[in-house]
């Protein structure tokens, strides 16, 4: 992508790069995706670290004095970037990209994955775009101007069912174990869903895929655009503590999100009467 650098990103260039990376780097491998586990217990493929080393150079190519923090660096480097990050309030910013979310899901088959790529600048995610490859959806947000969907507005349903008849996508094994039980056995929902992929779950609360959502621990790079996609569809989320997600750390993040604010304030209600307020 040949253009002059800028200093400000803007949404539109950094959907189309990353679009465009997507579609040269991971479609391209989803058949033959030979996945190795990390150190960590986790899978990388070439495609992870294709995606990193592409978006990387391109960004910097555009945005020179903005660096990335991408997940397959080491915890020291992301450490070190974040913190020059927080240091510098009025400086550029930092990019924070996970080159595919949903490794696990790409390296068994299950056409569920993408990367996500959110720009933090100031304490604040300011734009967001997280890729679905093979569905070819691109969800994006800027902040204070709204969520699109492949560029045109997205907004949560208005007109959302009842608690007892909403779908959730809930992560149960990062969840305790009281909680976990009392949402397999008297959940408040009609049924439940696992997709394998943060950025997307996000998203798919945004465009009403489903109504709640439900997450113990997560990665900057798996929430951070994502959760401003949420945020400027007009959805709503916070951690199990009632504490907002983004903090601007690479600590680990619960998360608990509904499309629809009466929805939202019965599955926290819920969730603080059964043991989920003190996870």
């Amino acid at each position: 992508m040949n253009k002059v650098a800028v200093t400000t990103p803007d949404l539109a260039t950094v959907r189309t790069l990353l679009r465009h990376a997507a579609r040269a780097e991971i479609l391209p491998r989803a058949q033959s995706p030979d996945p190795r586990l990390k150190a960590d217990g986790t899978w990388i493929t070439d495609a992870d670290l294709a995606m990193q080393t592409r978006v990387q150079r391109e960004l910097a190519a555009l945005w020179p004095r903005i660096p990335l923090l991408g997940e397959e660096m080491t915890a020291e480097e992301q450490q070190c970037l974040m913190a020059e990050e927080a240091a510098a309030p009025d400086g550029p910013g930092l990019w924070v990209l996970d080159p595919l979310d949903g490794t696990s899901n790409f390296s068994a088959g299950l056409p569920v994955f993408g990367p996500s790529l959110a720009w933090i600048q100031g304490g604040q995610v300011r734009l967001g775009v997280v890729v679905d490859v093979m569905r070819d959806e691109v969800f994006s947000a800027a902040l204070g101007a709204g969520a699109l969907l492949n560029g045109q507005p997205l907004h949560v349903p208005a007109a959302p069912p009842p608690l007892a008849k909403t779908i959730a996508c809930i992560d149960f094994k990062r969840l305790s174990a009281p909680l976990a039980t009392q949402l397999a056995t008297r959940p408040p929902y009609a049924s439940q869903r696992s997709i394998g992929s943060v950025a997307l779950d996000w998203c798919w609360v945004a465009a009403g895929r489903f109504h709640l959502y439900l997450h113990g621990s997560q990665g900057l790079w798996d929430y951070a655009a994502g959760s401003l996609v949420l945020s400027e569809a007009g959805g709503h989320g916070q951690t199990l503590a009632g504490e907002t997600v983004f903090n601007n750390t690479l600590e680990k993040r619960s998360a608990v999100c509904a499309g629809d604010a009466g929805l939202f304030a019965q599955w926290t209600h819920w969730l603080a009467a059964n043991g989920g307020a003190s996870h």
